[in-house]
């Protein structure tokens, strides 16, 4: 194996196409080909399908090039700090429930450490897909809640992952109201209060357990349940149809704007917010970055 092949394979993965992939290395294809056999062989492993409609990877191609973005993002760091010069983009990648401080952290650390050349992704996303992400290694960190009802089911989904778990704060449980909705006035809200309104939730996809539901009380029996895929339509319906969705009350005026506020649920509940890793990988110095920035803004 050489950092060459690594790149060859994971330029191969982003175009989905061999020629446009030898195009960008600047080699010719018979040459891009036979470097992804002879990776292929030395680990006895297929990466790719090649079909007509083009190349895309193998469930064990996804995993080994997980393991490889980390491998040519340490050779590039190590390549900075010794010669001062780059190889490439810097690269990195955060699978996250929809948690605007997780946004902001972000955007933060694009501001800081983004440099010259970048690829960033930041993938608010499924509580499944979260883990799968950052056990797979497309995200290098992973952002999500635990409390007394999804605890065991989750922490054993980590576990079999080889991911860990670390806390960033618990927080009550609070609503959030579009600040024209008639609770709006309410020091704080009780389960009867919101009765008469629509509740809004994420979309799990495949996996939709309640153990995987990114809102706690998941389970409580609802008249008017309405459910959305993205933070900017559940909050047009919380302001437009004065919904509310159950969170940890923590939002960023700043992302979010003015009309979205946060008010105490009154239930004995709690949301524990950590981030997962990788168990058997060191951080990149990238995801420390993000770490400390997560702990500064909560």
């Amino acid at each position: 194996m050489t950092l060459k092949q690594l790149q060859y394979a994971v330029t191969v993965a982003e175009t989905g196409n061999m020629t446009e992939a030898a195009g960008k290395l600047f080699i010719a294809q018979p040459s891009l080909t036979s470097a992804i056999h002879e990776l292929e062989k030395e680990y006895g492993i297929t990466l790719f399908f090649r079909s007509n409609k083009g190349i895309e990877l193998t469930p064990e191609g996804d995993e080994f090039l997980g393991y490889a973005r980390q491998v040519l993002e340490q050779a590039n760091l190590i390549n900075e700090r010794y010669t001062g010069k780059s190889t490439g983009k810097q690269r990195f990648c955060v699978s996250s429930q929809h948690y605007s401080f997780a946004v902001e952290a972000f955007v933060r650390l694009l501001r800081e450490h983004g440099g010259d050349k970048y690829e960033f992704h930041m993938r608010e996303t499924q509580t499944y897909d979260i883990i799968d992400d950052v056990a797979h290694l497309r995200s290098e960190i992973g952002i999500l809640y635990l409390n007394s009802f999804n605890e065991t089911i989750i922490r054993k989904t980590l576990k079999d992952n080889g991911l860990t778990f670390a806390t960033l704060f618990k927080a009550k449980p609070h609503v959030f109201i579009g600040k024209e909705n008639p609770l709006a006035g309410k020091r704080r809200i009780t389960l009867d209060d919101l009765k008469p309104y629509p509740r809004l939730s994420y979309e799990q996809g495949s996996h939709n357990s309640f153990y995987f539901s990114e809102e706690i009380l998941s389970t409580m029996d609802c008249d008017k349940e309405l459910v959305v895929c993205d933070r900017a339509t559940l909050f047009n319906m919380l302001i437009g149809l004065n919904g509310y969705t159950i969170c940890s009350g923590v939002i960023s005026e700043e992302l979010n704007g003015p009309n979205i506020i946060a008010k105490p649920l009154e239930v004995n509940d709690y949301m524990e917010i950590g981030y997962i890793l990788p168990g058997s990988l060191h951080p990149s110095q990238m995801t420390l970055n993000y770490i400390e920035i997560l702990k500064s803004l909560v």
